[in-house]
């Protein structure tokens, strides 16, 4: 959702809402329609700050997950350069191998499981090319000094990569289960009933349409705020894209002056594998 839309959303609920009460105020008593109006205001104190600490909570928790998606997308792009520098003190026979595999693996990133975040379709599992290099790692017999350390430090790092993996991909799953939601939206349509009794034909117009639309606009807007941490992976303001997994990948196909001689590299651009 871009911001045109939400926009949009947030002035459609807020004219609804306006016109509503515009019509209730038409038919109601001098006063509103409360007989006690402080007694109304506490009931409606008690709604109105129940229904902010409940989304406060929520959006804390929407945004520790939209951060924690966003530090492991930038983690794993970081970890994939540096193994690319570390293969190449691995055993010269798979140095070029780990080399191309990384670079598969930063494809499939990019242009595999990003648009299946996007769309919610990304299943649980591991990247085929993390799969592949685990493989090739399980053919590697280290010998030198500097071998066996490049052995153990690309086993470390493997194991952030799963970790950064795992925190860029949960945000794709969203953190509000569904009874959330529908206690957010029940809790808001009742703050929006209950604004109605407050309809009073003593006053003006425009203040009336003032006290329903502030409280429409903030609740509408938070409530998209929320939908948007919920949802980090989208093409709208401030979606998170894989900008440092293809800030790596360049690096790692535009400046091989850090790689032993050449590579190839055994799948094509959207990071699939060749065909025989």
């Amino acid at each position: 959702m871009n911001l045109y839309w939400a926009a949009l959303m947030v002035v459609g609920v807020s004219v609804v809402a306006i016109t509503a009460m515009l019509l209730v105020r038409s038919r109601a008593p001098e006063g509103s329609y409360f007989e006690d109006g402080d007694r109304a205001a506490g009931v409606f104190g008690v709604l109105a700050t129940g229904f902010a600490v409940l989304l406060g909570l929520v959006v804390f928790l929407a945004f520790e997950s939209f951060d924690t998606s966003r530090s492991g997308a930038e983690t794993e792009a970081q970890i994939v350069e540096e193994q690319f520098e570390t293969a190449q003190l691995m055993p010269v026979a798979v140095r070029g191998r780990f080399s191309g595999e990384l670079v598969c693996y930063a494809r499939a990133v990019v242009h595999q499981e990003w648009p299946r975040m996007e769309s919610g379709t990304l299943s649980a599992g591991h990247n085929p090319w993390g799969i592949a290099m685990f493989q090739t790692l399980k053919t590697v017999e280290p010998r030198s000094a500097a071998e066996q350390a490049a052995y153990g430090k690309w086993l470390d790092q493997r194991t952030d990569r799963e970790s950064a993996r795992a925190d860029r991909t949960h945000g794709a799953e969203g953190v509000i289960p569904t009874p959330l939601w529908i206690v957010l939206f029940l809790s808001a349509g009742i703050i929006f009933v209950f604004m109605l009794f407050f309809a009073d034909s003593g006053e003006r117009v425009i203040v009336q349409a003032t006290m329903m639309g502030s409280v429409a606009v903030v609740i509408t807007s938070t409530l998209l705020l929320l939908w948007f941490l919920d949802n980090p992976y989208h093409h709208g303001a401030s979606g998170l894209r894989p900008v440092a997994m293809e800030r790596t990948l360049a690096q790692l196909t535009n400046e091989k002056g850090i790689a032993d001689g050449g590579f190839e590299v055994p799948c094509n651009a959207q990071g699939a594998p060749h065909t025989p």
